[in-house]
């Protein structure tokens, strides 16, 4: 009679027939008869209890069954696709060969455990090697006076670098390099730790004190605040051509472009204006110079003093009534050009004003006004003794007489008999009738007599 094989779940595994085995599973299965049973029988149970170790898995495997890997020396389930650890780590110096998706491994030589992923090895704790000794984060509870405070500390190497906490306290046993805790983040004083690095943001500084505790250590009361008045004790140093830029506006810029520094008022038709305290009577504030905007201009209030030289390039213009003082002995025009004409010129209503200057052409100096001009003689023109000289000459001196060898007078209006006020240029005519009066007489010298004339007149006979 044949043998029906159930399994746990009640489904029929296999049905075997008087006289025979079966090898549907890892065991051998044997019918009513077989002759030899005692030593499969035997033998299945020693596969049960070695859980069928081999380097090889079990052929035709039922869902559960146990094999013991001797390859990864692991006991291993089979879920009914693939045999799985049945759980714990294996400790070896090297990774386990040939692991599945959640197996354990304990590194024997670092005493760390990693958890397989299906691809990789992957660190489960503690972060540190045995050789690096504790460092990362440990939970710790702390007692103090009031209770006791559950904190991480922050280790390096087997040392406490720093203590995060939720609260402020002070430890009842000695922790060294934490007289106390405070909430928040606690470095060890004992190391002199301290924070370093760049930081991006910070809600707070503490500015309450000034003093440095060392040459890197700078006191949150040494910086500059950008929302108060403040003084800097130090030079300022901008090093960049960017430069500064002042006003709520963003008025007045100063930067540097090819090492030329540039003062630059960015609002429209606006002044820069220097001023100064004048403890003269001007007091604060006093207004020095202004950089005007609107008009292209410059105005200075005081006094200009000018060692080097002035290039004016435009016209000068001095609306004040003073005379104008100049300490130099001479006054040079048309300095380094080519030969013109130069001197000075007074406005006034004639054509081309009234001018001074100097006729490069003639080589003399030159004056008039409405355009027409005359040389200017100079006392060195004159000589001191015309008669002497018998020559042209302009007398210098209103003593003495001027002795010319020739001269031609024109007329210039008229004279009469007897006229003594006139101060007109006669013709030679006029001069010669004026002389022929005698003590009021007229004398007439001639070859024959006179006519007319009146009583008192003379004539001289003169032979023919």
């Amino acid at each position: 009679m044949a043998y029906t094989i159930n399994k746990t779940d009640g489904t029929i595994l296999a049905t075997i027939t008087d006289g025979t085995i079966d090898n549907t599973s890892s065991l051998t299965l044997f019918g009513k008869s077989y002759s030899g049973f005692g030593e499969l029988l035997n033998e299945n149970l020693i596969k049960l209890l070695e859980n069928q170790t081999s380097t090889a898995s079990p052929t035709a495997p039922l869902k559960g069954e146990l094999w013991f890997d001797a390859n990864t020396n692991q006991l291993k389930v089979y879920d009914g696709s693939a045999f799985k650890p049945t759980g714990g780590a294996k400790s070896s110096s090297a990774a386990p060969t040939s692991p599945s998706a959640g197996d354990l491994w304990m590194d024997s030589d670092d005493k760390q455990v990693y958890a397989y992923s299906g691809s990789a090895w992957v660190l489960v704790g503690p972060v540190y090697t045995s050789s690096q000794t504790l460092s990362g984060w440990k939970i710790e509870t702390l007692a103090y006076s009031g209770g006791s405070a559950v904190v991480s500390s922050m280790y390096a190497g087997n040392s406490r670098v720093a203590i995060l906490s939720a609260s402020t306290f002070t430890p009842t046993v000695t922790q060294t390099g934490f007289a106390s805790v405070k909430a928040g983040l606690t470095l060890n004083s004992t190391l002199g730790a301290v924070f370093e690095g760049t930081n991006t943001s910070a809600t707070y500084i503490d500015v309450s004190g000034t003093t440095n505790s060392t040459s890197s250590l700078i006191a949150g009361g040494n910086f500059v605040r950008k929302d108060y008045a403040d003084t800097k004790t130090a030079k300022l140093t901008l090093d960049t051509d960017d430069g500064i830029v002042i006003g709520d506006s963003q008025n007045l810029t100063i930067d540097v472009s090819s090492n030329d520094v540039s003062f630059t008022q960015a609002s429209a038709d606006k002044d820069i204006i220097f001023k100064i305290n004048d403890s003269s009577g001007g007091g604060a504030g006093t207004t020095l110079m202004t950089l005007d905007g609107s008009e292209t201009a410059v105005s200075i209030a005081g006094n200009v003093t000018i060692t080097g030289n002035l290039s004016v390039s435009g016209e000068y213009a001095n609306t004040s009534s003073a005379i104008n003082l100049i300490d130099d002995a001479y006054i040079k025009l048309n300095s380094g050009g080519s030969e013109v004409d130069s001197g000075m010129i007074v406005e006034t209503s004639d054509t081309d004003d009234a001018r001074l200057f100097y006729d490069i052409s003639e080589n003399f100096w030159t004056a008039g006004h409405g355009a027409s001009y005359s040389q200017i003689i100079r006392i060195a023109d004159a000589t001191d003794d015309g008669g002497a000289n018998h020559s042209t000459a302009l007398k210098s001196s209103s003593a003495g007489g001027l002795t010319l060898d020739s001269l031609t007078m024109v007329a210039v209006g008229s004279i009469t008999e007897g006229d003594t006020s006139n101060k007109n240029v006669p013709t030679i005519g006029a001069v010669v009738t004026f002389g022929d009066l005698w003590g009021g007489a007229a004398k007439t010298v001639s070859t024959s007599a006179p006519s007319g004339g009146s009583d008192g007149d003379f004539w001289f006979v003169r032979e023919a």
